[in-house]
C-alpha cells in the first residue's frame, strides 16, 4: 500500500510512518518548508514539500497513492487561545482537510481517506457515554471538530472517508504525558478541576494500530472514536498516574485557578467526554493497551 501522510513529522505522523515502513508499505510524507524534519528519504519513504493549507503541486502526490491519512493541524496546547491563534487552529485544520479532500477526489487512485478529528467534537457531556452516532456539542472545540470533519466531504463519493476522533494521545516523548508527569514526579500532582470529568485517552501504539486497521478494513467508514475502551475520570487518571510514578496525587488544581492561568485553553482539561470506541470494537479491533495503569507503566517505565 502507498499512503500519503500529512502532518508526517508530528507525534502521531512520525510513528505512523515508521509503522507503515515496518510492514513494507510506502509512505509519502508531506512536510512544510522550514519544518523541522524527523523524516529523511530512504527505504519506503518519499518526502514531498508543501503546505496543506494552500492548494499547490503537493496535491499531485495523491495520484498513485492507495490511501491518505490527514493529520495536519496546529497544536492546541501551545499558549493561550487568542483570537489570532483560534483563527490559525481553524485554518490549519479546515483548509488542510478541504485541500486534501480535493486531492483525493481527483487522484483516481485513493480508496480511503482517514481524516483526523478529535473527541472534543462531543463537547462537555458529563458521564454520558458517547459512541460515534452521538450529536456534537456547541463550544469552540466542538464547532472546530465539526467543521474539520465537514471539510473533508469533498472526497466522499470518490473514496471511503473515515473521521478519526482522537482522544488524548499518551506517548513517551511527546504530547501531554511527559508534561503531566513533571508535577507528579515532584510530589505536586493531583486531579485537575473537580476531577469528575472523563479523560478519553489512547496509547500511541494503539492509535497507530487503529489507523492501519482502518486502512485495511473496507467496511469502516464515517466517524470512529480512537480512544481506549473505558475512559477514567480525571481524579482516577491522576491517582493512577501517581501510583505508577510512586508519588502522591493529592494536590488538586482548582477550576478557577486553571481558568485564570490558561483562559479558554483550560477547556482541554476541564471539559470531559466519556467517548467509547464502538466502531473499532464492532469491527474486531483489539486494544493492546486497554487499561490505563498498564499503559502508563509501559510509557513511563
Amino acid at each position: 500500500m502507498k499512503v500519503l501522510v500529512t502532518g508526517a513529522t508530528g507525534l502521531v505522523g512520525s510513528a505512523l510512518v515508521e509503522a507503515l515502513v515496518g510492514r513494507m508499505d510506502r509512505a509519502v510524507c508531506l512536510t512544510r518548508s522550514g519544518t523541522r524534519r524527523r523524516l529523511l528519504p530512504g527505504a519506503g519513504i518519499d518526502v514531498v514539500q508543501g503546505d496543506p493549507t494552500r492548494p499547490g503541486r503537493w496535491m499531485d502526490a495523491a495520484a498513485g497513492c492507495d490511501a491518505v491519512v490527514n493529520l495536519a493541524g496546529e497544536s492546541l496546547a501551545a499558549g493561550r487561545w487568542t483570537a489570532r491563534r483560534k483563527r490559525e487552529f481553524r485554518r490549519s485544520r479546515i483548509e488542510s482537510a478541504r485541500n486534501v479532500a480535493a486531492a483525493v477526489a481527483v487522484s483516481g487512485s485513493v480508496r480511503v481517506l482517514v481524516n483526523a478529528s478529535a473527541v472534543g467534537y462531543y463537547g462537555d457531556r458529563g458521564d454520558e457515554p458517547l459512541p460515534e452516532d452521538h450529536d456534537s456539542g456547541a463550544d469552540f472545540l466542538s464547532r472546530l471538530a465539526h467543521e474539520w470533519e465537514e471539510a473533508c466531504a469533498g472526497a466522499e463519493g470518490s473514496a471511503r472517508v473515515v473521521k478519526l476522533r482522537i482522544g488524548m494521545v499518551l506517548a513517551r516523548s511527546g504530547g501531554a504525558l511527559p508534561r503531566m508527569a513533571v508535577p507528579f514526579r515532584l510530589g505536586l500532582g493531583g486531579p485537575l478541576g473537580g476531577g469528575r470529568q472523563y479523560v478519553p485517552w489512547i496509547h500511541i501504539d494503539d492509535l497507530v494500530r487503529a489507523i492501519l486497521f482502518i486502512l485495511d478494513t473496507p467496511a469502516i467508514e464515517g466517524p470512529v472514536n480512537a480512544v481506549a475502551p473505558d475512559p477514567p475520570t480525571q481524579r482516577k487518571f491522576a491517582l493512577t498516574l501517581g501510583r505508577v510514578l510512586h508519588r502522591p496525587a493529592v494536590l488538586p488544581a482548582p477550576r478557577f485557578a486553571l481558568r485564570l492561568l490558561m483562559g479558554e485553553m483550560a477547556d482541554l482539561v476541564l471539559a470531559g467526554q466519556r467517548a467509547v470506541p464502538k466502531a473499532l470494537r464492532s469491527h474486531g479491533f483489539r486494544f493492546e493497551h486497554a487499561y490505563l495503569e498498564t499503559a502508563l507503566s509501559d510509557l513511563l517505565d
